[in-house]
């Protein structure tokens, strides 16, 4: 942990020896039109630093403390905002000026949770309607052995986390991993390990598999059907450490197992086919009409609403069935990751109104080039979220061509995989696990997921260079 306070002090705070107040003040007069307080270098102001650091000190010990991610990263972000305001006071900034910089914030928050919202209503819908389930239980019922298992869901985690978003998936297909691997902890260790860099890389080339990905196609950097150049670097990145995987597979096959088929309840289908829609939905109103996706991802919503009326006419009377209530998908949402996301958003901003980001910025990109700082983009990736890291980066106000936003989009959706804490992905497989996937068990494989990780890249520069 105090490495990783060291790391993220000297991000933050290298910059300011010996030329804080002259970059600020370039800053400023360089970026026409933007509010930045340029009082990176008073005590208040690193003191904001030190307030996110610790607060994302214990978003990493989630893990051991058991401490929702949400909670220091809402508080932090009302402090740096407490402060920012009073360092805007100080040197005379109009109120009204401090208000359009939250409402900035608010609307990149607002358009991005109801969102993502909308999406996880439809994954609860079809996870209450025995979607996934039924998946698990074809798999467990087929008795494939490990070797074509491991191959069977790392390829359903790569394309499902495409749509869905690499969390949800993960721990949907992880349920299948622990299922028929019970009897053999290495399997449900490597196999965990193939589904955290399966989803990651999934979830790079589509504007729906990563929140990353979301917040570059809603701010315009990279058009919707742009991101699928970055199809076959994900699949280098994925298949290189899959690979060597692969090997240590143990060729057995599973107990055998008398499992009954589950059956899919009314409207699975249908509630699947409308998910589809809503995403198009989504794509259309951005791409023709010019409105912002959520839009597109709420009229879905609607759909889902009243077809939840027509299932529970249909199942009207059975004292079998639990009524169809979506307001209960509503509910189920993972508002620790809504809540997570506010967070970041208004932390992250309120360093950027102070300052720290456009010194960050002319320390990365203009003291390492762009290509260079966007592969380390992905490195800081593997050590903290990547949402954190992505907003950082789009809230910088830099002008890259499509070749370069793309490269962050790819090494910031991907880079996560080279430690399990690096992802929300496997975060969460990590307490599904019941400690036969660790820290240690993943960082084992980490050069060969760095090597995957450095192959995409190259990729991505022969065939999008």
């Amino acid at each position: 942990m105090l490495r990783l306070l060291l790391i993220f002090a000297s991000l933050f705070l290298l910059p300011e020896i010996g030329m804080a107040e002259e970059l600020a003040t370039a800053i400023a007069e360089e970026r026409e039109g933007a509010a930045i307080l340029g009082l990176t270098g008073t005590e208040r102001g690193i003191y904001t630093v030190l307030i996110f650091i610790i607060a994302y000190g214990f978003v990493m010990a989630e893990e051991f403390t058991g401490l929702s991610k949400s909670k220091p990263v809402m508080l932090a972000a009302a402090i740096i905002w407490a402060h920012a305001a009073i360092l805007a006071s100080s040197i005379g900034i109009p109120v009204e000026e401090l208000h359009e910089e939250i409402e900035f914030d608010l609307k990149e928050y607002g358009a991005l949770m109801l969102f993502l919202l909308v999406a996880m209503t439809y994954i609860n819908a079809m996870a209450e309607r025995n979607v996934f389930e039924a998946l698990r239980s074809w798999m467990v019922r087929k008795e494939f052995n490990y070797k074509q298992l491991f191959w069977i869901t790392g390829i359903i985690t790569f394309f499902l986390s495409a749509v869905a978003d690499n969390l949800t998936s993960a721990l949907l297909v992880g349920a299948v991993v622990t299922a028929v691997g019970a009897n053999s902890p290495k399997f449900i260790a490597i196999g965990f390990v193939n589904l955290v860099v399966a989803a990651n890389a999934g979830g790079a080339f589509s504007p729906f598999g990563d929140i990353t990905t979301l917040m570059v196609w809603q701010a315009g950097y990279v058009e919707f059907f742009d991101f699928f150049s970055l199809f076959i670097p994900s699949v280098v990145n994925y298949i290189i450490p899959a690979f060597f995987m692969y090997l240590a597979v143990p060729d057995e096959k599973p107990l055998a197992t008398n499992e009954a088929a589950v059956v899919m309840k009314q409207g699975a289908i249908p509630i699947c086919i409308l998910f589809a829609l809503t995403i198009t939905t989504a794509v259309c109103f951005k791409q023709f009409l010019h409105l912002p996706p959520f839009m597109g991802m709420m009229a879905g919503l609607s759909v889902l609403m009243i077809y939840g009326y027509r299932i529970n006419l249909i199942e009207k009377g059975s004292e079998e069935v639990k009524p169809f209530d979506i307001f209960d998908k509503i509910r189920d949402a993972e508002w620790d990751t809504l809540f997570f996301f506010f967070g970041v958003v208004f932390s992250v901003g309120g360093l950027a109104y102070i300052g720290y980001l456009e010194l960050l910025a002319i320390g990365m990109y203009d003291g390492l080039g762009a290509t260079s700082a966007n592969i380390l983009v992905g490195v800081l990736s593997a050590i903290v979220d990547n949402i954190p890291v992505m907003f950082a980066v789009l809230n910088m106000g830099l002008e890259m061509d499509l070749y370069q936003w793309l490269l962050v989009t790819l090494t910031a959706g991907v880079g996560g995989s080279m430690l399990s804490v690096g992802s929300a992905a496997g975060v969460a497989l990590m307490g599904q696990s019941n400690h036969k996937y660790t820290f240690f068990t993943h960082m084992k494989w980490t050069p060969v997921i760095a090597l995957g990780y450095i192959a995409s890249i190259f990729t991505h520069y022969l065939v999008n260079g």
